[in-house]
């Protein structure tokens, strides 16, 4: 009997795994007159939860927008990072518009809009630090996230005379730049916002150091709503509606490397 559990899970588990990705059709969601969108509520600021528990953030705010270009009403689906795509692939939402990162291995298992978001990790510090790129970062401090994305791009840049201050975590890391332990910090955008909503203007960004796109993903043959998608993204990124959510979540407009991405 076990035996036969185990071998009935395992063809479950392969029939799921190898059946075709259920296409969204364009018409099909306008005469329902509803999109279903995938979206993480706990990404802040892309994907959060008001108070009243109902999807917000960034992302909600774009969700929202692409369905008034549709002409039909947003269903935000909250998602995790490790169900959207199957979510999106099974055909329980339409699209995503889940803060998810283009890659090449999640281009082979949808299909990605042009850029609507990214995430940027750059180096940021007080107003009066003179930074402007990596050489101005000797004979100062920097404090990073050990074995981090940011630790690994400041370790490349930094000059001889850099101090790097290796910190758990991106909270102790801010707290030793809060508190004046250090002068920099490198750090991703998204965390950056949450202290500039805390602090004013006290810290601004001095450059950059890598960066992501993110994209509206489809199921693959979905070539109509993304076509519509396209079409969205173009004029949201042209008429300042893109410009005006990220100033919101973000505190800045959408950035250049997101505005000029293919």
């Amino acid at each position: 009997m076990k035996l036969t559990r185990r071998l009935f899970a395992a063809l479950a588990a392969t029939t799921l795994i190898t059946a075709p990705a259920l296409a969204a059709d364009l018409q099909t969601v306008r005469d329902a007159g509803t999109i279903r969108i995938g979206m993480l509520v706990d990404f802040p600021p892309f994907g959060i939860q008001d108070a009243s528990g109902n999807p917000d953030g960034y992302d909600a705010d774009v969700a929202a927008a692409l369905a008034e270009h549709l002409g039909v009403e947003a269903q935000i689906v909250p998602v995790t990072g490790p169900n959207r795509i199957p979510y999106l692939l099974s055909g329980q939402v339409d699209v995503l518009v889940a803060s998810l990162g283009i890659t090449e291995e999640r281009a082979e298992r949808v299909d990605f809009s042009t850029p609507y978001a990214g995430i940027a990790i750059g180096v940021y510090g007080g107003t009066d630090v003179a930074v402007t790129g990596p050489e101005d970062l000797a004979g100062k401090s920097v404090a990073v996230a050990r074995a981090s994305t940011q630790d690994t791009g400041v370790t490349e840049v930094a000059p001889e005379g850099t101090e790097i201050r290796r910190f758990d975590d991106d909270a102790t890391a801010v707290q030793a730049l809060m508190s004046g332990q250090v002068q920099t910090i490198g750090l991703s955008n998204v965390v950056f916002s949450q202290i500039a909503g805390v602090a004013g203007d006290r810290f601004d960004k001095k450059f950059d150091l890598s960066s992501q796109v993110q994209g509206i993903a489809v199921a693959p043959d979905s070539d109509a709503l993304l076509e519509e998608i396209n079409a969205f993204v173009a004029e949201a990124r042209s008429n300042g509606t893109l410009d005006a959510i990220h100033q919101e979540w973000l505190g800045e407009p959408l950035p250049e490397f997101v505005k000029t991405a293919e």
